[in-house]
């Protein structure tokens, strides 16, 4: 993969007020630590960090710059970054040092490629996980894994255990799962107007008083004087 260069350099263990101006200065507070790393706090370029571990900061290996000898030349990925909450700036970032020779576990995105079967029926696809977490030599760390779904249709599923992954790369969890699915096509029926049932032939006169008829009991009493 491809390693990009950012410029570091050590710093003391600061007050609150020094760190924000170091921040102004266009330089962002770090710790790089690693297995056999001492946490050290460092100050790196605000703008190369941005340019090249903004959007994709777990499996992007960088390669650290400085004038201190024992920070030149290291290799490190970005463990964790910390942002402002309103402007979502850069505002601290943990860097892991790694040992090119040893096998490392990082986060990779998924790209979905193609167009789905069930999509085209109707359906929706539906990605089920963004990202996977694979074990690789530091220098063949992969941009993305590419997940081609052009076969699926709807309610198939793609497990992890089915992605293509380049070679001496493998995911890092034991236990299969899916990523993505399509899922059935949504149906709003549209509500039906409620109409009174017709009654049977036969039943309007049952229903209601014949022409002429009386309040109730009325008829009977009509009925009943004209016997006489």
């Amino acid at each position: 993969m491809e390693t990009v260069e950012v410029i570091c350099d050590k710093r003391e263990t600061r007050t609150k007020g020094q760190l924000h101006a170091l921040r102004r200065a266009g330089r962002v507070p770090a710790i790089l630590y690693g297995a056999r790393t001492k946490p050290t706090p460092v100050a790196i370029s605000a703008t190369e960090l941005k340019a090249h571990a903004g959007a994709i900061t777990h499996q992007r290996l960088i390669r650290l710059r400085s004038d201190a000898a024992e920070l030149n030349e290291k290799y490190v990925i970005v463990k964790e970054l910390q942002r402002a909450p309103l402007t979502g700036a850069i505002i601290h970032a943990d860097l892991y040092e790694v040992d090119l020779k040893k096998r490392i576990t990082v986060a990779v995105p998924l790209r979905f490629i193609g167009r789905a079967q069930g999509v085209v029926d109707g359906g929706i696809l539906q990605p089920l996980e963004r990202e996977i977490e694979i074990e690789c030599l530091p220098l063949e760390i992969p941009e993305v894994i590419e997940v081609d779904v052009t076969p699926l249709g709807v309610h198939d599923v793609i497990q992890v255990s089915q992605l293509k992954l380049p070679e001496n790369v493998k995911v890092a969890s034991e236990g299969d799962y899916p990523v993505v699915t399509v899922l059935p096509p949504t149906v709003v029926e549209a509500p039906v107007a409620a109409t009174a049932e017709a009654p049977a032939e036969g039943e309007a006169g049952a229903a209601a008083p014949a022409e002429g008829a009386g309040a109730e009991g009325g008829g009977a009493t009509a009925t009943e004087s004209g016997k006489g």
